[in-house]
Order: C-alpha cells, then structure tokens, then sequence
C-alpha cells in the first residue's frame, strides 16, 4: 500500500523537475537514479551503525557519499558539480553490486541548475527506507505516470488488464515465467502477486518455503531493448524482494543468445510499432517477416513448454485480420498447430490518450488447444472505464465476467464436456471454419456479423454497384492555412470540432461535400457520417458516397455502414497501428437491400428510437440535484454539523484479514450520488496509508482537476460497512442533525467549488483544497423534517433519470 507521505514526496519530486525536464520518463529515471543513491548512503550509515564499515562509497568513491554532498560547507555548484559527476561514474564502483552498477549506467544529470538540484535533493532526502512491499509499491506509483514510451511503440499497459491476464494465466510458484518486452516488469510484479495470493494463510505468502521463495527469485526472467527500461525494472524487481532480479538488455528479435531458453508462462505487450525499415531478425524464426508485432508473437508460441506452455499476449488489432503473407502465415501456424485456444477483443480505447489502437488478447496453451476444434471468441465492451482521453471510471465491466467464462472454458475442455454460453459477445468457432478461406482471420466480428447476414431475406447486393465511391482530396502540408476560403474536412474534425484547418484552393465539385452528404472516414478512424456543416473540402481518408436514390434510400445506406463498420475493418483492415481499408475493398462490400419502401420504414423506425435515446440523453446528460435555498434557514459551518476524516481507531479491533472496499479516485463518479466499489482488500493492507471511511459518509475530491469535475458521492453497499481508498478526498461523517445527501448537495454545489477553487494550496496540476476551508464552509441548516422533503424530491427525480436510461439501453 502506498503511504500519503512517500506519494507526497513524489509528487513533489515531480514538481521541482517539471520546470527543467518535462518529459515523464525522464522525470522517472531521475527520481530513481537519486532514491538507490541515497539507498545505498543509507546502507552505509546502518552498517557503521551496527559496528561495520561503509560498503559502497568508500576509497575513491567516498567524496560522492550522500553525507559530502549535502555537507553544509558544499555549495550549490560545488553539489552540482559532485552529484553529476557522481551518478556518471557509479557504475564504474566496484564496491557496488552488478544490479545497482546497471541501474547507473548511462545515467547523466540533463540540467545544470543548482537551485533546482539543491531542491529536488532535498525532497528525495526526506524518503526513509526498508525491504517492504510499501516501498515496491511507491516504484510503482512513480512508474504510473509514464505513459507513451516512445518510439519503440511501447505503452504502458493499465494495470486491471495486466492483472487480468495474470488471473487467466494462473502462473505457479514452480513454474517459470518471462516477458520478453517487460518495459517497467509490470506483467512479472503482477504474477509474483497473483503467486503470494495465491500460498498465504494469515500473512502474504506465508505457504511458501525457503525453497520455494529461492525457486522462485531465479523463475522470473525480463527482457527489454532499452536500458532505460531495464533500469526500471531492475528497481521495481528489487524494491519487491528480487535481490538479483533476472532482468536482461536484450534484443529479443535480433539476437540469438537467448533462443534455446523455454518457459511454462510468458506474459507480454510487445512494441506495436516496427522501424522504418523493418527488423532484421535472425533465421530462427519460424515465420519471415521483419515487422516486430510478428515476430513476438512467433517467438513467444515457439518459447513456451511444448507441454505444459501457455502465453497472454496483447496484440494490435491489425495481426488478427492483416492479409500480407507473413500476418496469414502467423495465424494458419498459431491455429493450425495448436497454440491457440481463445481470442480476446478489447475496447478500442484502452491504451487512450496515448493511442487509440484496437487491440485484442491471444491466449495460447498447448495442452487446451490440443483437446478441442475450436477457438473460443470473446468481445470486451467495457473494461470498468470510458473510453475518452481521461478514461474514466464507469460501473460496466465486463473483464470479471470474461473471466469466469475463460475458465469454464478451460474446466469444459479438461473435463471433456460441452461448453455453452448465452452471451452475445462469445463465439465458438471451428478451426476449419476459420481456415477455409485461406486467410485464417481471427476477427470476431468476421464470425459474428456473417452469422447475422445469413439471416437476411433480401436480395444481396455490392455496395459499388449501387452507389459511387468518390476519393477526397490529398494535401501537401502548405496548402492547409489557418485561415482561408474552404475549411479542410480531416479524419480528426470527422469526430470532432477541433482543430481546424482551411484553404484557398479551387477544386472539382466532387471534392467538396456540403450539408447533408453521406461521408464515410476509411483510415484510423472509421465510420460514417451526415454532413451537418457548410461547405468544405474533404479530405484523401474521407470518402463521399453518392447512392443511387432509384436502388437505395441514403439514410438507410448510413445506418447499415454505421452498423457494418467493425465488420468492413475487421474483413478488409490494412496496417498495424493506422489501420485502413481501399476503396475496392468497400466497393465489393455486399449488403442487403430490401425494397425502397421497406427501407424507408425501416429508416422511419430507426430515426424514431434515435429520437428517444437522444431526448433520454438529454435529460441524463444535464440532470443535476438542485435545492432552493429559504433565506431563513440558519447557516452553519460544515465542521459544526460533520466530522471531517473520521479516525481510523474505528476499525483497530478488527481482524486484519477482514474484508473491506477499496476505492480509488477513479470509482468516484462526476456529478452523480452513486458509486460502485470494484474492489476488495484486507485491512491489514489498507489501514497505514489510504482513508478510512463508511457506509452513508460522503466523499468529495479535494485536488484538481477532480474536485472541479464534481467527483463526489455517498458511500454505500461497502464490504463489512468499511471502505478505504484514495488519500485525495475528504470524509464528511454527517451528525444528528443533518443528512448524509444535505451534505452532499452542498459539497457539489457552484458555490462550494467556486470557493474551495479560490482557496486551492499547492502547485500546478497538485492544488488541493484546504481542510480549513471545508471546515469553515456555510451551509444552510433546515429541520430535519424539510431535509428529508428535498431529499424525497431528489429520488423521485432520480428515478426519471434512471428510467430514462432504461429507455437509452432498451431503444439502443
């Protein structure tokens, strides 16, 4: 668990380097190079302590101790000049161990600001350490804030889906386990977890032998191409317990050394993206091809146990339907040759905002495949968060769901007995099914839509033969002019109004679309659209689709792309990371055409649900509790009538294997009362450092952006009563007089955001609302009796907005 102090210490941290290094990674590699220097400094100091001597910064190597550099008679460009030189040549130390010499090198000081360094030194000298997970746990918030790794293509996968795939995985404690693109070790963390989890009876992994905990240590092993990667994850191996953690730079592709090593489990997000150029592998492979998404995928069904081998690998959509020879080949020999027993598609938005790749899970295992003719197809909807930029949390998810059926499934094949499942979002398909085209297409909705078209009774016609296709306009990067005649319809503006473009240019009238045009994007993001804007030219990646009004109605043309779009990119999808489909492609594209005058009807009736869910939309979207304030009512103080932060006391009688809620900030929902707690916990491993809180208290966010977006609600249906989670919102306990939805209201409410935003402490993207102020806040004090009058009027509104939702999901 991770303690508000060490966060705090990071977060500040982060604060004093955003000024002179602003990239996150770089933020990250300083942060860590500076806490194992002072770690080993600590080491020293304990040693001569218990009587010892110093180990590591001692001979040439002791004018760099911790203690010199933060000597009172240093100056600031004296320290400068020592700790720079210092962390250059550390790992030339020889008193040091090979772990922590590879953690140093290449490590360089990327500003020469002594203020600066005096800040960020101080700070990273606040940090106390030990050998406890608490300390794993603050690596792995500070790992949190990277996001895009940059031109390897790699991205941080979230932590529920890595945790997901562990948990269908099941990885043992006897059995060996690699990622041969680790990144930061997060898929090897997780299965070191699952494996504790999974041997402890009252304390964490207490079923675990000496034999077992040694087994282990040599079990895990990493790969990554970067060092920069590889530092990190040689820390974070180590900071959970990994003394000589097996943590290689390594090209995985490239090189041989390592080819004859096998393993039970391998668990990986390799890079999506390949070098201009291609790689250049070795001749080991099984399938040639030079693009990276490839050959991971052949490498890791080649280096699992050919008995008892299984692997979770997330993919790029586009290897599970790309035609290129080395794609199909890929597929024909995971399918063929018995690596493959499931395919599990994601949202498109789950690597946002650093991408919004498609991607999808293979699930390989030698021994399931081998026992059945088909492969198991799963679609994810929601994985517990929106799909937007900020990726917010939503109480969907269908991941717990995924994977109980994951495991049945496995159950059924082990035990020789049927498997059936009525969810529409699972397909079992025969091997020789996806093979009789040839082209081994592993898409989901490929099975699933041609199963839907079989059940149409009209006439199958080709899209190009009953409407023409027509190309936009491609452009030069001078010709596009923040000011001009025409704006610039791009793939980007297709979905949003930002960022526009204009030019000057005078084209064919085929290269202008205006209101009411049928478009359709074709190149990383898909779909149709009706155009509602003025006049403007439109872009290469957009087509305008001119139907033929005598054969089809244009709206219904709209709604069957609209409904058809998963289908046409996953049949005729092209490229990794930017998908695409041609224009032959969408013009044999064949759909159903009933008669004009039933597809009017059935424009009508799809126009008439539409209209429904939008008004529905509306009232749900714009729905806030709103009260009428009395000017008579007394107005207190909001820490007269509350206890803010109720004591963890509360709670220390309890076992510490008791069950409670866990909830972080993103399970709070904007503007809405209700919340779900997806999570359970120990109280053993949430009482240090999270807050405390239960059933009926409100929660309300207290740092940005989150206490402006209205995150807020009111606990309830917690495990045991008892909830703990964030450090970032305060805990209002209300008392006799008032009620837990009073206080709600009045902690959502524009004068108490307005206010608390003027009162914010801090710096940047950290400011925090002052417990004074939440405190001191005027609230308007009516009877009981008028509380509940209000409170009544609220759930009756409620209640409309819940059954307008209804009707969003029935006519949807």
């Amino acid at each position: 668990m991770l303690d508000t102090e060490t966060k705090r210490r990071i977060d500040t941290a982060r604060d004093i380097l955003v000024g002179k290094v602003p990239d996150p990674k770089s933020q990250v590699e300083q942060i860590t190079i500076a806490l194992i220097y002072k770690f080993m400094d600590d080491m020293d100091k304990e040693a001569i302590s218990f009587g010892g001597k110093a180990t590591f910064f001692t001979g040439e190597y002791e004018q760099y101790s911790w203690t010199n550099i933060f000597d009172t008679k240093v100056g600031g460009h004296e320290m400068l000049s020592l700790y720079s030189e210092a962390i250059v040549k550390l790992n030339l130390n020889p008193n040091i161990p090979q772990l922590f010499r590879d953690i140093f090198k290449n490590a360089y000081l990327p500003y020469r600001d002594p203020e600066t360094l005096k800040l960020f030194l101080k700070t990273i000298n606040e940090f106390s350490y030990d050998h406890s997970e608490m300390l794993g746990d603050a690596f792995e918030y500070l790992l949190s804030v990277l996001g895009s790794q940059g031109d390897a293509g790699q991205f941080r996968t979230p932590r529920h889906i890595i945790d997901f795939i562990v948990e269908v995985l099941q990885p043992k404690k006897t059995e060996t386990i690699c990622d041969p693109a680790c990144g930061t070790a997060g898929f090897l963390i997780s299965s070191y977890k699952h494996i504790l989890q999974h041997n402890s009876k009252k304390n964490k992994g207490d079923l675990l032998t000496p034999d077992d905990r040694k087994k282990m240590m040599q079990n895990f092993v990493g790969y990554d191409i970067s060092p920069d990667m590889v530092r990190l994850s040689l820390v974070n191996m180590y900071l959970h317990g990994f003394i000589t953690p097996s943590i290689y730079e390594y090209d995985t592709l490239t090189s041989e050394d390592r080819w004859s090593e096998y393993f039970d489990v391998i668990i990986a997000n390799p890079p999506f993206m390949t070098p201009k150029g291609g790689i250049k592998p070795h001749k080991k492979f099984t399938i040639q091809a030079n693009r990276s998404e490839v050959l991971f995928v052949d490498y890791i069904a080649e280096h699992i146990h050919p008995s008892t081998g299984r692997a979770g690998i997330i993919i790029p959509e586009g290897i599970i339907f790309q035609s290129a020879t080395a794609y199909k080949t890929l597929r024909k020999m995971l399918v063929d040759k018995n690596y493959l027993y499931a395919v599990v598609s994601l949202p498109a938005g789950i690597f946002n905002p650093y991408s919004g790749v498609k991607t999808s899970i293979l699930l390989m295992d030698k021994t399931l495949a081998k026992k059945t003719d088909n492969i198991l197809f799963v679609k994810i909807d929601n994985d517990g968060f929106d799909l937007g930029a900020q990726r917010r949390a939503i109480a969907n998810n269908d991941l717990t769901a995924c994977l109980e059926l994951l495991n049945q499934y496995k159950t059924s094949l082990l035990n020789k007995t049927e498997f059936e499942s009525d969810n529409k979002n699972v397909f079992l398909v025969e091997k020789k099914k996806i093979g009789e085209k040839g082209d081994y297409n592993l898409s989901i909705d490929r099975y699933r839509v041609n199963e839907n078209v079989k059940q149409s009774n009209f006439e199958m016609v080709k899209l190009g033969d009953v409407c023409e296709v027509i190309n936009g306009k491609a452009y030069k990067q001078e010709e596009l002019l923040d000011i001009g005649k025409y704006p610039v319809l791009r793939v980007g503006n297709f979905f949003s109004n930002r960022s526009w473009y204009y030019s000057d240019l005078e084209l064919p009238e085929d290269k202008y679309c205006e209101k009411g045009d049928l478009l359709y994007a074709w190149s990383a993001s898909f779909g149709p659209k009706i155009w509602d804007g003025e006049k403007s030219i439109y872009h290469y990646h957009i087509w305008k689709m001119l139907p033929d009004e005598s054969r089809v109605n244009k709206m219904y043309l709209y709604y069957i792309l609209d409904r058809e779009t998963e289908s046409i990119k996953a049949d005729g999808g092209r490229g990794i990371a930017m998908i695409h489909i041609t224009k032959g492609g969408i013009e044999q594209r064949e759909i159903p055409l009933p008669p004009l005058e039933i597809q009017q009807q059935i424009v009508s009736k799809i126009e008439s649900y539409q209209a429904i869910i939008n008004g529905a939309k509306q009232v749900e979207e714009n729905y806030k509790p709103q009260i009428e304030i009395n000017p008579d009512w007394e107005m207190v103080e909001l820490g007269s009538v509350c206890e803010i932060n109720p004591k963890k006391s509360e709670v220390k009688d309890l076992a510490d294997k008791t069950l409670v809620s866990f909830l972080p900030m993103a399970d709070l929902n904007e503007n809405r009362i209700d919340f779900v707690p997806k999570e359970t916990k120990q109280l053993s491993e949430v009482v240090g450092g999270y807050t405390y809180f239960r059933n009926n208290d409100v929660l309300v966010a207290k740092v940005t952006p989150c206490f402006e977006n209205g995150k807020a609600g009111i606990a309830d249906n917690l495990k045991n009563e008892i909830g703990f989670g964030s450090s970032e919102y305060y805990v209002l306990r209300s008392g006799e007089n008032v009620l837990p939805v009073w206080i709600y209201l009045q902690v959502t409410s524009d004068k108490f955001r307005a206010e608390g935003k003027e009162q914010m402490t801090g710096t940047g993207g950290l400011q925090r609302v002052p417990k004074d102020f939440v405190s001191a806040f005027q609230i308007p004090l009516p009877s009981i009796e008028e509380q509940q009058q209000t409170v009544t009027r609220i759930k009756e509104e409620e209640q409309l907005v819940n059954g307008n939702k209804k009707l969003i999901s029935l006519y949807e």
